[in-house]
């Protein structure tokens, strides 16, 4: 007996060891560049400037964002990565930056008209007088040579082209939508989730299960993606406890863009047979004690008590709490608690047949 008792020791150490040995945490550049990679693929935080610092498993936010859900947002990343075990968001909320005016081109000088030149003047009038005969003749026959020309010039010279019709003017800017706060978001799962194997931070994929819609209108079609994370996760115990799964949403892709958002969180809890567990080792335990007496008492009723406290729990392994399990496809309702802003999105299939058919037209 006390040999298998030291091997039963010598073997759970072992598992122990190699169980530290396998969650070893990431270290502090790892941490960092994981942090960095997931700012950068938030629409809302992607170009601000912001600081990542790790050390020891605690990491420190800094920069400027645009509003407190961007803030959120920030530090809720940087505590979903493993080996994180302190976030210090330093992040200030500031509004954006104001435009630079551009200077106004300097108003160009005004033109001088010049001076017209001055008559000759007549030296003597009976000259004058004495020539209008041949002045007028001359002047006639330059007149109607200047005609000749200038019909001649007519002929040979081209019309002028017309001229090119001026480009129409561009679109207009998309305009943008605001879902308020308070409306519900269907999701349907893409990932399973399971009490007994997910981890606190991890995690999941959905798709958008029922349209955000505005006044009726609808702003995001059902069908595009969408992101979330456990946010707690307990597994129920062999002898008692509960199991516990908590889910929060992160983000919304549509059309390549990605949208920051901020839900309540999916609550589901287990099942407990604590009590059931207590009646069946007790049970087990009663009837070692039996068995220990039959066999003749005192060390003999020990070691019958022990037998019986071991056939209760294993009854107990058999039947052990219920576990949560979320498989694919199962629909979850969050709701919004602040207001989304977007620009409004055709349906995913509608956006991707136009570019089959797009395709289609240019290999033809």
């Amino acid at each position: 007996m006390r040999l298998r008792a030291s091997l039963s020791v010598i073997l759970l150490v072992a598992m122990m060891g190699a169980n530290i040995a396998c969650s070893k945490a990431p270290n502090d550049s790892q941490i960092s560049s994981q942090l960095q990679d997931k700012l950068n693929s938030d629409s809302g935080l992607q170009g601000k400037q912001l600081s990542v610092q790790s050390s020891d498993g605690k990491v420190t936010l800094s920069g400027i964002v645009d509003n407190d859900a961007q803030r959120d947002a920030a530090a809720r990343y940087a505590s979903g990565i493993a080996g994180v075990k302190q976030v210090v968001n330093n992040l200030q909320v500031g509004p954006p930056p104001a435009p630079v005016a551009q200077e106004a081109p300097p108003a160009p000088a005004p033109q001088q008209t010049p001076k017209p030149a001055p008559a000759p003047k007549v030296a003597r009038k009976r000259a004058v007088a004495r020539d209008t005969t041949m002045v007028a003749g001359g002047t006639t026959a330059a007149a109607d040579a200047g005609m000749a020309m200038a019909n001649q010039d007519s002929m040979s010279t081209p019309p002028p082209a017309p001229a090119a019709p001026a480009p129409p003017p561009p679109p207009p800017p998309p305009q943008k939508v605001t879902i308020p706060a308070g409306t519900t978001l269907a999701i349907r799962l893409v990932d399973a989730l399971d009490s007994e194997k997910n981890q606190p931070g991890e995690g999941f994929h959905a798709t958008l299960n029922s349209p955000l819609s505005v006044e009726g209108d609808v702003a995001i079609p059902a069908g595009y993606d969408v992101e979330g994370h456990v946010v707690d996760v307990k597994s129920a115990g062999k002898f008692a406890g509960q199991s516990l799964l908590v889910l929060q949403l992160d983000r919304i892709s549509v059309n390549g863009k990605s949208y920051a958002v901020q839900t309540d969180q999916y609550k589901r809890q287990g099942s407990s047979r604590g009590k059931n567990t207590a009646e069946k080792v007790g049970a087990g335990a009663a009837i070692g004690a039996i068995i220990g007496g039959i066999a003749g008492g005192g060390k003999g009723a020990g070691i019958g008590a022990a037998a019986g406290g071991g056939l209760g729990g294993g009854v107990q392994a058999a039947t052990k709490g219920q576990q949560i399990k979320l498989p694919s496809e199962t629909v979850l309702n969050f709701t919004l608690q602040n207001p989304l802003t977007v620009i409004p999105a055709q349906s995913p299939d509608a956006h991707r047949h136009r570019m089959d058919s797009s395709g289609d037209s240019t290999n033809q």
